[in-house]
């Protein structure tokens, strides 16, 4: 279970959340530890939760714009519905999560592993998927013609109705 006191932290407030993240920036011993927290529906917008550990949390229709994800562990966490925009997933672990008509709008999941993730109806427009891994990942009906899938391999993801743009159609 999550850290209780880290919890009431993050709920009092994103600012003093990242006020207390800034104060401690080099301190293994306090890395977020909010695995399996239900944080369903609420505002997280701008928060730091880099290397967080968020296994099995609910952030279903959370707000979580222009937020730090980078190095996060998201291993089957629940982002249905999250709205992601502007979010910096970099080498963040997302696989097993449910991404199900999440808004990705120009979020950076650079390196990030998305193996066995759902993320079917997801908004991806803009979206940056550099280096990121796929295996088994469903994108089935998911418009990825506007995003950005350099050095990316597709070939083990379902792609079923799927849009491709025309450069991606022949990296498939």
């Amino acid at each position: 279970m999550a850290s209780q006191k880290q919890m009431d932290l993050l709920l009092s407030g994103v600012s003093r959340w990242n006020t207390w993240r800034r104060s401690y920036p080099d301190v293994q011993a306090f890395e977020p530890d909010l695995h399996e927290a239900d944080l369903h529906g609420v505002s997280l917008r701008g928060v730091d939760l880099r290397g967080a550990d968020l296994t099995g949390v609910n952030l279903q229709d959370a707000d979580l714009q222009d937020a730090n994800l980078q190095d996060a562990d998201l291993r089957g966490a629940n982002l249905r519905g999250a709205n992601l925009s502007n979010t910096s997933f970099l080498r963040a672990n997302l696989g097993w999560t449910d991404m199900r008509g999440a808004i990705f709008h120009h979020t950076d999941l650079k390196g990030s592993d998305l193996s066995y993730a759902d993320l079917r109806e997801a908004d991806l427009e803009g979206a940056i998927f550099s280096k990121a891994v796929f295996k088994q990942t469903n994108l089935s009906s998911v418009d990825l013609s506007r995003v950005d899938l350099q050095h990316v391999d597709l070939r083990e993801a379902e792609l079923a109705g799927a849009i491709l743009g025309k450069n991606q159609k022949e990296k498939v």
